[in-house]
């Protein structure tokens, strides 16, 4: 038995034979053409992008069909992708310059992008790059003139196994016996796994080479909640997980009776439990688990497949729509996290080549370079006041200098609109994103100048132990269950409370129902989740005791290992 550890991409439990979906082999020669012929390799090129144009139209109508209109946007952004100056500037230019066929262009245009993606420090940026390749491929397969697979034919029941699965893949399991799926790449944010996790098919993403190690027609359990896949498990390992199975499928049935229920513990501890907004795609899902409201309305989508900034008034009609579905339940607005690649792709002068964007210009570094976007934002949120509770956040802070220039420019945006004559709340709260070491060390300084405070794990615990969660060679470190990630949280909601401060948290961690009992602990005041992991969350916090996790909180402060602090939660939760 062979047990290999991923990403859970959407949780549940499948058991059954795999199919291993080979690579498909598309080899993209250099072929030089003649002068004569460029105009015709051109206009191949063009008949081309029709035909996947007709394809997208087509894929449309199966994601209304299957999903409904929350996820037709995926479309729309393939739609911007293929109108791209990438595809309608780049490949004829490369064609016309340097006399190559149509396929070659392509891929070379797609395989320099590729190579900027890969520099991007945030996974929800760079996982976007599968859904230029899903176009890319598209449009190779009409150069070729061949057609493309179809997961649609598999007619037996199974656990797929593959390298990666594209957007488009992932939308024919629908039509499937496929009760599950596995692949060597891709992270929590990508549309495949989001895709998974609306289809409600579980899902284990980053496995390295899973492809490799399984043969079709091997028996597998894929472990949605642990985020594994189990290689020719034992009779014993098969009933144990059919037993974890039938109560996971249980369980599921009976979180519906948890909504609309308060988060409060066995003794009485009442929590904020939030959702994370990543698009209005999600609102209606978010709307229907009757959350406290939304802890993080994540913007970036706004300055994704556009050569444009957003105006002020199309920020603002985006964020009263979330405002308003939430009928006076609280939204935190986090201005967009964006990084200095993406200036360029919007009109505006930026970094060409940042060495290491993890820590570069992004977040509220690049917004205050940049006054115009964040003062634009700013009105726009504060214009959305005015249609109930909102809060402004502000990530990737690491000076208070940064706070105390952004609080300026919020009162300049207030004066600004107050002189048009424009409605908003005076009395909007400011809070910034604690996921830099620097502010979570010296968070009595920042607090005289903010509101409050939302803890961003997901980079908090990468920046605290120098792992990138994403690098498959070292993500076996990243553990929120570290005793520097433990005391450094214990040391942020001490002081923050002292001082009369709200804390929430955020991140992979608040979704994770074994990490709860350690934020219950905590006493943190709220915690924003993932709308799919929302009634676990819900249903874990009150089968606790808030006063017996405070104590084992107390113990795991300090303790030397990870595994002690794991073990003192498990034993005690």
């Amino acid at each position: 038995m062979i047990v290999i550890k991923g990403i859970s991409a959407s949780p549940g439990i499948a058991i059954g034979k795999a199919y291993v979906v080979e690579d498909e082999d598309i080899v993209v020669e250099r072929v030089n053409i003649s002068r004569e012929r460029i105009r015709e390799e051109v206009a191949r090129f063009k008949a081309a992008q029709k035909a996947t144009l007709r394809d997208l139209d087509a894929a449309e109508q199966k994601v209304l069909k299957v999903l409904g209109k929350q996820h037709a946007k995926l479309i729309d952004a393939h739609r911007l992708i293929l109108k791209d100056s990438l595809i309608t500037s780049d490949v004829p230019k490369r064609i016309v310059d340097e006399c190559v066929n149509a396929e070659f262009a392509l891929s070379e245009a797609l395989e320099a992008v590729n190579r900027q993606f890969e520099k991007m420090d945030d996974e929800f940026f760079r996982e976007r790059r599968h859904d230029l390749f899903d176009v890319g491929k598209r449009l190779l397969l009409h150069l070729m003139k061949r057609q493309k697979k179809s997961l649609a034919d598999i007619d037996h029941e199974c656990i797929l196994i593959s390298r990666n699965l594209l957007p488009s893949d992932t939308l024919s399991l629908k039509e499937t016996k496929i009760i599950g799926f596995a692949t060597d790449l891709g992270g929590k944010t990508s549309h495949t796994a989001i895709l998974a996790q609306s289809l409600e098919i579980p899902a284990v993403v980053g496995l390295s080479d899973v492809s490799r190690r399984i043969k079709t027609g091997d028996m597998v359990i894929l472990d949605g909640e642990q985020g594994m896949v189990i290689i020719a498990p034992g009779p014993e390992t098969v009933a144990k997980y059919e037993k974890v199975q039938q109560r996971s499928l249980a369980e599921e049935k009976s979180l519906e009776g948890l909504r609309g229920l308060p988060t409060v513990t066995m003794d009485g501890r009442g929590f904020r439990l939030e959702t994370n907004l990543d698009s209005p795609d999600e609102l209606k899902n978010v709307v229907a688990l009757q959350s406290d409201g939304i802890g993080l309305f994540r913007t970036e989508y706004l300055f994704l497949n556009r050569t444009d900034v957003p105006s002020e008034d199309e920020q603002t009609k985006a964020y009263v729509a979330v405002v308003k579905a939430m009928d006076g339940r609280e939204v935190v607005i986090r201005t967009a996290d964006i990084g200095g690649d993406r200036l360029s792709q919007l009109g505006i002068e930026g970094p060409k080549n940042e060495t290491n964007p993890f820590m570069g210009l992004r977040g509220v570094r690049l917004f205050l370079r940049h006054l115009d976007l964040f003062k634009t934002q700013l009105r726009a949120v504060l214009r959305a006041s005015t249609k109930g509770k909102v809060r402004v956040m502000i990530p990737m802070v690491s000076s208070v200098g940064e706070v105390v220039a952004a609080r300026r420019l919020l009162e300049q945006a207030q004066a600004e609109l107050a002189a048009e004559g424009v409605e908003f709340k005076e009395e909007i709260e400011l809070g910034i994103m604690v996921e830099i070491p620097s502010a979570a060390i010296q968070i009595d300084s920042f607090l005289p100048h903010v509101d409050f405070l939302s803890i961003g794990t997901n980079d908090l615990i990468q920046y605290v132990l120098a792992v990138d969660r994403i690098n498959e060679h070292v993500t076996h470190l990243y553990d929120p269950y570290h005793p520097a990630v433990v005391r450094l949280l214990d040391h942020v909601v001490r002081t923050a409370h002292s001082k009369g401060k709200w804390v929430s948290v955020c991140g992979e961690m608040t979704s994770d129902p074994r990490a709860v009992p350690l934020l219950v602990g905590l006493g943190v005041d709220a915690m924003s989740v993932s709308p799919r992991m929302f009634l676990r969350v819900k249903q874990a916090i009150r089968e606790l005791k808030h006063e017996s996790m405070k104590k084992i909180v107390a113990k795991a402060v300090t303790c030397a290992e990870s595994d002690d602090i794991r073990r003192l939660l498990e034993q005690n939760s």
